[in-house]
């Protein structure tokens, strides 16, 4: 058991990437505080688990001080430990040209994406340097590392984020806190269906396969597939790996 007797919170538990990461987390025997925003979406997340029983879930908006807040609380109240951050709740946004977007449209993703990433920092950081361990990790993008047609507010929010680990990384390096960025390319679930989507309305499919050509494994990762290098990132067998961004895209910055 990779992870037993630690402690893990995954924020946007419902999505793709956030579930599969649950769900490998509470195999690998680790206590499990699931966060989202929906009380139906986790209610039935709760429900698809093979064993819940060390595990409970938080409603909290990435937006939210006061709930993050809460929710780290009660983690430590309740198991006596935070180990493990996935900082991994995001959202893609509007794709159109960066001229075209409200300051609205543009704050709410740097909001979700950036500001509840550091918001997560700062609840858990100071109970990870009481303890003298722990890793967080903030899931960004390849999106961190390179530019996209459309997806302005989302490149810069997910290059911040890469930024941000840089930083977290020498302030908690002392106490032995980690802090590492995740960064998938292009997975196969909801968000990159909405961005395809919203790339071609009319043949969703082609953006897919232009991608999958981008790629040099020619395909998407799976949830399941990023979820394994966050249970890596979050185990022991990472102890000494800090500040970095960590890649699975099968290719895709590649070139």
């Amino acid at each position: 058991m990779r992870l037993n007797n630690k402690t893990a919170i995954v924020t946007g538990a419902t999505g793709g990437i956030g579930a599969a990461t649950s769900k490998r987390y509470l195999e690998e025997g680790a206590n499990l505080v699931m966060v989202g925003r929906s009380e139906e979406k986790l209610l039935s997340l709760m429900k698809s688990l093979d064993n819940p029983s060390n595990a409970f879930t938080c409603i909290a908006d990435s937006k939210d001080e006061s709930a993050i807040s809460k929710c780290i609380s009660r983690t430590y109240e309740q198991f006596g430990s935070v180990d493990i951050v996935v900082a991994n709740a995001g959202t893609e946004g509007i794709v159109k040209p960066l001229t075209d977007f409200t300051i609205e449209e543009f704050n709410d993703v740097i909001d979700t994406n950036l500001i509840g990433v550091w918001l997560y920092m700062k609840y858990a950081f100071p109970i990870m340097q009481k303890q003298k361990s722990g890793s967080f990790i903030a899931v960004a993008s390849t999106a961190g590392l390179v530019g996209f047609n459309g997806l302005c507010p989302y490149i810069a929010s997910k290059h911040a984020v890469c930024g941000i680990v840089k930083t977290a990384c020498l302030e908690n390096g002392p106490m032995n806190v980690r802090v590492n960025a995740l960064a998938p390319g292009p997975v196969d679930n909801r968000m990159m269906d909405s961005i395809g989507e919203q790339l071609n309305p009319d043949d969703p499919s082609s953006v897919v396969d232009i991608v999958n050509g981008m790629v040099a494994t020619n395909r998407y990762s799976t949830n399941e597939e990023i979820a394994n290098l966050a249970l890596f990132l979050g185990s022991d067998e990472s102890s000494n790996c800090s500040g970095s961004v960590y890649v699975c895209d099968g290719g895709f910055t590649a070139a």
